[in-house]
């Protein structure tokens, strides 16, 4: 059976054919360079030189191409040639494609073969991995082609901007439409559309690009996830810690981030020091300090220290995307140092916590165990029997305790494996949030130790975890996962008075006033506006609770409740509704 990635790299391919038949003949312009198969569809990268370049206006003619065509693609051959003969296939009277041309260089100089598949008529330079069969493979109505984009070539802003064709491709039309629907929903819940109607957040030019500034709404929930967390913290026996932003390059060095994380860290210059300086990427080598920091024995551990200072990478500024990818940002963050024979125990705690908040949040997930790429060895710190170690302690760990997990070769942290909470939002979309991370490595290159019990100095092993991840991440989530009818206990406001008019305003800031001593966060419309206007802005804003006041409400000091989502509650004395907001924030439901 062909699998998916299969079929959307060939789709690339017969992509890459409908171009070179609608803009010009093979060799020429355009020039052909890398055609990809990725996560929901596929890719080709092309130089257009100084001729039109497509846009998306110009896609539905080169789908209509690619199907005209796929029927002719009954079957993939390849040959194996010279670089000589690979250079003369991709030449023309105006020279030789000059991105073929790198890609066969650097195939020589890896030693490996030099591979053309041909089908339907069509050539191109690749290594393999096709629909053997693409016309009895590839339905027709599979695929679509979405969006024309610019791509450097190489992703090197050096090199020449190349044109990015962008196609879906499924195994059948159903899944698709799914897809496109799914997509499109997520349109209507981006986080960024959400928090800019709702006022939670600001970026600006003059502070910087994926740097979030959060207004007193937008704060409010940002708080509100910390400080679940940090209760959930203080039920796991974690102490808080707070760490400097700055460090020196000589920490990093130590743990491993400089040699393995460097490029995404960003580095800072003093006027009067000498030292290499980094604003910290992650809390871990921290918090071997603190520990570092007086003698412990076996009677101590764990020692569990949890920090949610700011932390900043550097991210390209293509990759960044309103708070889902940033440069600065906190982690609900925790390291556990302890004794070999604590590590079940502790994971099975810290598994049992983030089994609590997630359902809390009302979100589904899965785990996926984040291994070792054993072929790419250099990208990791450590000896492979220690590697073997850790990898066997975490999948026995899940296996014992009968938790399902799928497996994930090279998403493994440079130090250690992890187990990946791979959380699934309301649209059915996956985003990797919750880890624990079991580290053999760090420990040992910061010589940290304790006593054991028989006098002898050991080495700690390091748990890392985080229980939703960053909470600036997450509220971009749980944003679109609630299409921005955030939970009571979440909102920002929780409950809105709306006077019927002028006369009733007084009344409406009494039970705010009320409210606000209550703990509960309120305010009022007492805007000169219709009551049916104030309705729809506050149900713009998805808040929970509309308590309408008139002639009735205040001579019986009652409200008119009705709940964003249980609809009209009638009459309700004030401190009844009180009691009854105040239960469902404590309970979180």
């Amino acid at each position: 059976m062909t699998s998916l990635e299969a079929k959307r790299h060939t789709l690339a391919h017969l992509l890459a054919q409908a171009v070179l038949e609608k803009y010009g003949p093979s060799g020429a312009r355009p020039q052909l360079t890398l055609g990809p198969a990725i996560e929901n569809g596929f890719y080709y990268d092309i130089d257009f030189g100084a001729d039109a370049k497509p846009s998306e206006a110009d896609l539905p003619e080169l789908e209509a191409l690619m199907r005209k065509n796929l029927p002719r693609w009954t079957e993939f051959t390849h040959e194996e040639v010279s670089a000589d003969q690979a250079r003369t296939t991709f030449s023309s009277p105006t020279g030789v494609n000059r991105y073929k041309s790198e890609i066969i260089d650097d195939i020589v100089a890896r030693g490996e073969p030099i591979t053309l598949y041909t089908a339907g008529g069509f050539t191109d330079l690749c290594r393999g991995g096709h629909s053997e069969h693409p016309a009895k493979d590839i339905a027709p109505d599979s695929f679509t082609l979405d969006r024309v984009a610019g791509a450097y070539w190489r992703g090197d802003e050096k090199n020449p901007m190349l044109t990015r064709i962008y196609g879906l491709a499924f195994d059948t039309k159903e899944e698709l439409d799914a897809y496109i629907a799914q997509r499109e929903e997520a349109k209507k819940r981006d986080h960024r559309k959400i928090a800019k109607e709702q006022g939670l957040l600001v970026f600006s030019d003059l502070v910087g690009s994926g740097m979030p500034m959060f207004t007193p709404k937008g704060n409010t929930i940002r708080s509100a996830i910390i400080d679940y967390s940090r209760e959930l913290n203080a039920e796991l026996g974690f102490g808080e810690v707070h760490t400097p932003n700055i460090n020196k390059g000589e920490l990093f060095k130590i743990s491993g981030h400089y040699d393995q994380y460097k490029e995404d860290m960003l580095t800072v210059h003093s006027q009067y020091v000498e030292d290499e300086m980094f604003l910290k990427p992650m809390n871990c080598p921290q918090h071997t300090q603190i520990y570092a920091s007086a003698p412990r024995s076996y009677r101590d551990l764990p020692i569990r220290f949890s920090d949610f200072a700011v932390l900043y990478r550097d991210e390209r500024p293509g990759e960044l995307s309103g708070l889902t990818r940033l440069r600065a940002f906190s982690q609900d963050d925790g390291h556990i140092f302890c004794r070999e024979d604590q590590i079940e125990g502790e994971i099975a705690n810290v598994l049992a916590a983030i089994r609590k908040a997630l359902a809390t949040y009302h979100i589904d997930y899965w785990v996926r165990l984040s291994l070792r790429d054993p072929e790419k060895k250099d990208k990791y710190i450590g000896e492979d029997s220690v590697w073997e170690k850790a990898e066997a302690i975490m999948r026995g760990l899940l296996t014992s305790k009968g938790i399902p997990f799928k497996e994930a070769l090279g998403e493994a942290a440079f130090y250690g494996p992890k187990m990946d909470i791979m959380a699934v939002d309301a649209i059915g979309r996956e985003w990797q949030i919750s880890t624990i991370q079991l580290d053999l490595n760090m420990p040992g290159r910061f010589n940290l130790e304790y006593t054991a019990e028989d006098g002898t100095k050991k080495t700690p092993v390091m748990i890392h975890r985080a229980l939703t991840g960053s909470p600036d991440r997450f509220m971009g989530i749980l944003l679109e996962h609630y299409a921005g009818a955030l939970p009571l206990w979440l909102s920002p406001v929780q409950a809105r008075a709306l006077p019927i008019s002028e006369k009733h305003v007084a009344y409406a800031r009494e039970v705010v006033a009320a409210l606000r001593a209550a703990g509960i966060r309120a305010d009022a419309d007492d805007d000169n506006e219709s009551l049916g206007k104030k309705i729809r802005a506050a149900k713009g804003e998805k808040i929970p609770y509309l308590l309408v006041v008139g002639d009735a409400e205040v001579e019986a000091k009652t409200l008119s409740v009705e709940s964003r989502d249980a609809g009209k509650q009638g009459a309700m004395p004030l401190a009844d509704f009180i009691a009854h907001a105040n239960e469902e924030i404590k309970t979180r439901k």
